[in-house]
C-alpha cells in the first residue's frame, strides 16, 4: 500500500481533535444550560425569588415574616442568657478596670437582647421582620464598636490573648448567624453592610499596629463567610418557597387553592384598607363546562381547565393572584386596581380568550366584577359575594358576558 503523506496524517489528527473539542464544548454548554434551568426553576421556583424579596407572593411574605420574627426572639433570648456568662472569663483574663468596662457593656447588651426577646411581638409582616432582624444584628455590632477599642487602650498580657481573639472574631460569628434565617441575596448584602462598615471603622483606628495585608485578609474572610451564610439562608428560603407552593397551589391549574386564596384575599384586603387603596375582583365561571365532562370525559374537562388557566395567567401582572375557587370557577384578585383597571384586564382576557372546547368552539366564561371602594365592601367575604352575585347575573343574561356595578355589562 502506498504510504500516506505525513502532512495528511497531521491534518486528519487536527481535524479529529477539533471535532472532539467541538463535541466537548457542545456537551459542556448543554450541561450548563440544563444546570441553569434546574437552578432557575426548581419545583417551579424562579431564580429571581431567591435574589429579590419583591418577587415573593403575599402568602410567602407572611410565612417568611412569621418565621424570621420567631427566630429573632429565640436567638435574642439565648444571647440574653449567654452574654453575661462571658463576664467570668473577662474577670479571669483582664485586669481592672478593663474587665469592669467590658462587664458593663455585656450587661447592657444582655438587657437589650432580653427586651428584644420579650417585647418584640411576633408578626406576619415583613417590615416588622426587618425591624427585628436589624435590631438583633445592631446589638452585637454596637458592643463590638465599644469593646474592641477598649482592648487596644489597655495593656493585656499573654493570658488575655485568647479572650481578646474572641472579641476580634465577633463579626465573623455574627455573619455566620445569617444562615439561620430564610433570606434573599439582596437582604444578605444589606444586612452585611453595617457590620462590614463597623469592621472597617475599627481597623482604621489600628493601622498603626496592623498591616494593610492583615486588614485585607480579615475583610476578605468576612466577605466569604457572609457569602456562605447568605447562600445557606437562600437554601432555607428555597425550601420554604417549595413547601408553600406545594401546599397552596392547585395541581391542575397551578393557581392558588381556595384555602390559600382566602388567606391571600384576607391579607390583600387588610393591606388595601391600611393604604386606602382599591382592590378589584373578577369572579369567573366557564360556560357550559359540565357538558364537556358529560360528553367528552373528565380528561377533556381537565384539559379545558388547564387551557383556561394558562390563558388567564398569561395576562396577569406581577402581584395579581389567580385562585381556583372550585370546579370551573376562578377568582382573579387585582391589588391596587379600580374598576377601570379591571376593565383593562377584561379587555386582555377577551383578546386572548379562554381556549377552545373539544368540539372546536371558543371556550367562554361569565364574569362578575367588584371593587372594594366602589362597592363599599366591609371585608373580603362581602367583596367575593358581590362579585359572585354579578357573575350569576351574567349567567342569567345569556352567559359569555361581564357584569359590573349597577347591572352594567359587557357582552
Amino acid at each position: 500500500m502506498p504510504e500516506r503523506p505525513p502532512g495528511l496524517l497531521i491534518e486528519r489528527g487536527r481535524s479529529r481533535q477539533a471535532a472532539e473539542c467541538s463535541i466537548n464544548v457542545q456537551a459542556l454548554v448543554t450541561v450548563l444550560n440544563a444546570a441553569f434551568a434546574r437552578i432557575s426553576n426548581v419545583a417551579g421556583i424562579e431564580l429571581a425569588s431567591l435574589l429579590l424579596p419583591s418577587r415573593h407572593s403575599v402568602l410567602v411574605q407572611r410565612r417568611r415574616a412569621d418565621l424570621i420574627t420567631s427566630r429573632v426572639r429565640i436567638v435574642a433570648g439565648l444571647f440574653a442568657l449567654l452574654t453575661p456568662l462571658w463576664i467570668l472569663i473577662d474577670y479571669l483574663a483582664f485586669s481592672w478596670p478593663l474587665w469592669g468596662l467590658l462587664a458593663g457593656g455585656r450587661v447592657l447588651a444582655s438587657l437589650a437582647f432580653a427586651m428584644l426577646a420579650c417585647l418584640f411581638i411576633r408578626s406576619d409582616t415583613m417590615p416588622d421582620a426587618y425591624r427585628g432582624f436589624a435590631l438583633l444584628l445592631a446589638i452585637p455590632t454596637l458592643f463590638y464598636l465599644f469593646a474592641h477599642p477598649l482592648l487596644n487602650l489597655f495593656d493585656t498580657g499573654e493570658l488575655a490573648a485568647v479572650p481578646a481573639a474572641g472579641y476580634a472574631f465577633l463579626p465573623f460569628v455574627m455573619m455566620a448567624g445569617l444562615a439561620m434565617f430564610p433570606i434573599t441575596a439582596l437582604e444578605g448584602a444589606l444586612f452585611f453592610s453595617p457590620l462590614g462598615l463597623a469592621v472597617i471603622l475599627v481597623a482604621f483606628t489600628r493601622f498603626d499596629v496592623i498591616s494593610w495585608a492583615k486588614f485585607a485578609g480579615s475583610i476578605w474572610l468576612l466577605i466569604l463567610i457572609s457569602l456562605v451564610a447568605t447562600l445557606a439562608g437562600m437554601m432555607q428560603l428555597h425550601f420554604m418557597l417549595a413547601l408553600v407552593m406545594r401546599a397552596s397551589r392547585d395541581n391542575l391549574t397551578k393557581g392558588f387553592t381556595r384555602h390559600a386564596g382566602e388567606e391571600v384575599l384576607h391579607l390583600l384586603f387588610q393591606l388595601a384598607e391600611r393604604q386606602g387603596a382599591p382592590l378589584a375582583l373578577i369572579f369567573m365561571d366557564l360556560d357550559d363546562f359540565k357538558a364537556i365532562n358529560d360528553s367528552r370525559g373528565h380528561e377533556e374537562g381537565d384539559h379545558a381547565l388547564r387551557q383556561a388557566a394558562e390563558r388567564i395567567q398569561g395576562i396577569l401582572r406581577h402581584g395579581d393572584v389567580l385562585v381556583r375557587w372550585g370546579g370551573e370557577e376562578f377568582v382573579l384578585v387585582l391589588p391596587n386596581t379600580n374598576t377601570a383597571g379591571a376593565c383593562i384586564v377584561i379587555d386582555r382576557l377577551r383578546e386572548v380568550g379562554f381556549g377552545v372546547r373539544p368540539e372546536g368552539l371558543p371556550l367562554t366564561a361569565s364574569m362578575g366584577v367588584a371593587e372594594r371602594l366602589a362597592d363599599g365592601a366591609a371585608n373580603w367575604m362581602q367583596l367575593i359575594d358581590i362579585a359572585d352575585q354579578r357573575m350569576y347575573h351574567a349567567k342569567r343574561r345569556g352567559k359569555n358576558r361581564v357584569v359590573f356595578a349597577d347591572a352594567a355589562e359587557i357582552a
